[in-house]
């Protein structure tokens, strides 16, 4: 059976003319009467198909998403030798695609609070796997989640800013700094965990060596536990015991 968006559907015919209406023309330019021209279809069956221009937008979206991930797993690394280059790549392939298709990516924010379809979701989990790299290797200096948050909301900005910026005062060096100061924010200049060292047991020597002594946040006996889950997980990667 064929998928809803295969190739020559309806659904992706309207879809694709959407997106070429939209970065020709913006947001204006994508009524159902101009998409279903130019699709060679009649407007009823954007209705049928999506609901309202709404739904036609969030399919916009989604599709904007499909074809970013696609970039984004084209380019992912399994296993990076050097995971703070990897977020460096990874951060310039956004910016990179928000500069160069800046219609569709304002379409992809906006809808990015309402939906949660499965190429956006993908996608995420790309970038929290970076984090996540990062913060096994011992890079972090902040926790995943702020960290995965700044590197959203900066590669955003760039796009933003670039765009709200006249033609003639675009600097690109504003991209290579924003991108370095994001690196800078969430990310040491020496690992905690040694290059040489990888895998939990590593990890869990960085946390227990820098762990504070009295620490209010946790009381006497959780520190405790948590030292003794860390000794174990430090001494054999944390292997179940009879």
């Amino acid at each position: 059976m064929a998928t809803r968006d295969s190739t020559d559907s309806p659904r992706r015919r309207i879809v694709e003319a959407a997106v070429e209406l939209l970065e020709n023309g913006g947001p204006d330019a994508v009524s159902t009467r101009a998409v279903a021209a130019a699709a060679g279809m009649q407007p009823p069956a954007i209705y049928r198909l999506f609901g309202d221009k709404e739904g036609l937008l969030e399919a916009v979206a989604e599709h904007g998403y499909s074809q970013f991930l696609e970039r984004k797993r084209a380019q992912l690394d399994p296993a990076p030798q050097d995971p703070v280059e990897e977020l460096r790549r990874g951060w310039d392939m956004v910016v990179e695609f928000g500069v160069s298709r800046p219609e569709l990516f304002a379409a992809m924010n906006r809808a990015m609070g309402r939906g949660s379809d499965a190429a956006h979701r993908a996608g995420l989990e790309i970038l929290h796997g970076r984090v996540r790299r990062l913060a096994a290797g011992g890079w972090l200096r902040v926790d995943e989640e702020l960290a995965a948050q700044i590197i959203q909301a900066t590669g955003q900005g760039a796009v933003t800013t670039w765009h709200s910026t006249p033609a003639d005062r675009r600097n690109p060096a504003l991209l290579t700094i924003l991108r370095e100061s994001m690196v800078a924010a969430v990310t040491r200049a020496e690992p905690v965990v040694p290059a040489s060292e990888s895998g939990p047991p590593a990890a869990a020597r960085a946390l227990r060596a820098a762990l504070p002594h009295g620490a209010d946040v946790l009381s006497d006996a959780e520190q405790h536990l948590l030292r003794e889950w860390l000794t174990r997980l430090a001494a054999d990667g944390g292997a179940p015991h009879a």
